[in-house]
């Protein structure tokens, strides 16, 4: 395999991963965190399991239920 295919893959490997890496620290409100969190692109946002992804911006588990009910997660 020439070297410059193995580069480009590595590259495209690592651009998409990252585009899907977030933080809690990204989201400005709770709905944003739970939309990524339901979308499979935050999975790990509720690390302690309580139901609550992102807690600096959600703060009470009848508020992820709402907009998850609303969104239809």
């Amino acid at each position: 395999m020439k070297p410059y295919i193995v580069i480009a893959a590595i590259l495209f490997t690592t651009s998409t991963t990252a585009a899907f890496a977030a933080r809690c620290a990204d989201y400005s409100n709770c709905r944003e965190a739970v939309i990524a969190w339901c979308e499979g692109k935050h999975p790990r946002a509720d690390g302690d399991g309580d139901g609550i992804p992102c807690e600096n911006v959600c703060k009470s588990r009848a508020q992820v239920e709402a907009i998850k009910k609303e969104i239809g997660c």
